[in-house]
């Protein structure tokens, strides 16, 4: 059986990550379709016979993946707060964020699968965005303050590490090949919940200065930048994330945004 031709679309506005993985894309015979979220849900006849997928941030990806019949694989949004302490070596808790309002510590807050809430240290719960700004039972996932000494975003496809690379060291954008830790520590994570994640997701770990190794957090690889990772590998688990929800499998249907 033949497969039908695939199309990326991408936003207007591209990452470095974007720029490389539509280069990537267009030397595997992909067409290309670079347009605002309103252009791309307009010529959707265009695109009638073709498998299309994206790689884009929330805000572009939930208009334009309805209209094009493009299934989104995120990690449920309470997938870090159920880790064991194990992996994550810090306490991870999910609350809506009426209830985070109540903290009264330091603490690292963030939304759990896109931007709305800014992922940073807040001195304590009335530093966050209020209700007048964020619906109170917007659940967030707030966290022990941890810093980590270096930090690497692993590639995950059908449960196996498809490719990784350094993103951080010391807090700071710092791009190298992936450390034989961290890809061992990978396949520790993917063994213990594995299960937990879809076929294709986007896992960042790190290590602390006493050498700890943790999961730092999950995210879609739709909507995220592939660094110095392979990226032919990395246009594989984007092109599963965000593809034809006709193509997905039974177990991915549970984890579609």
């Amino acid at each position: 059986m033949t497969r039908p031709p695939r199309t990326l679309v991408l936003p207007p506005r591209l990452t470095a990550s974007a720029r490389t993985l539509r280069t990537t894309a267009l030397r595997r015979g992909l067409r290309i379709v670079e347009a605002t979220a309103s252009a791309v849900s307009e010529s959707k006849a265009e695109l009638g016979g073709r498998a299309v997928h994206l790689h884009a941030g929330p805000s572009f990806a939930d208009v334009v993946a309805p209209t094009l019949g493009i299934a989104l694989l995120e990690a449920p949004a309470d997938w870090l707060a159920r880790l064991p302490r194990a992996l994550t070596r810090r306490d991870v808790r999910a609350m809506p964020i009426g209830d985070a309002y109540r903290l009264r510590r330091p603490a690292f807050v963030k939304s759990p699968n896109d931007k709305s809430i800014s992922a940073l240290v807040y001195a304590d719960g009335s530093r966050l965005p209020g209700p007048d700004a964020v619906d109170p039972a917007t659940v967030v996932l707030v966290s022990d303050v941890m810093t980590f000494a270096v930090e690497y975003r692993l590639h995950l496809l059908d449960r196996a590490v498809h490719t990784a690379g350094q993103y951080a060291e010391a807090g700071r954008l710092r791009l190298g090949p992936p450390d034989r830790d961290a890809l061992a520590f990978g396949r520790e994570v993917i063994a213990a919940a594995g299960a937990s994640l879809p076929s294709a997701i986007v896992v960042d770990v790190g290590r602390d200065d006493e050498g700890r190794w943790a999961v730092i957090e999950a995210n879609a690889a739709w909507a995220s930048g592939c660094y110095e990772a392979d990226p032919g590998r990395a246009l594989d688990t984007v092109l599963r994330a965000a593809g034809p929800a006709a193509e997905l499998s039974p177990h991915d249907r549970a984890f579609v945004r």
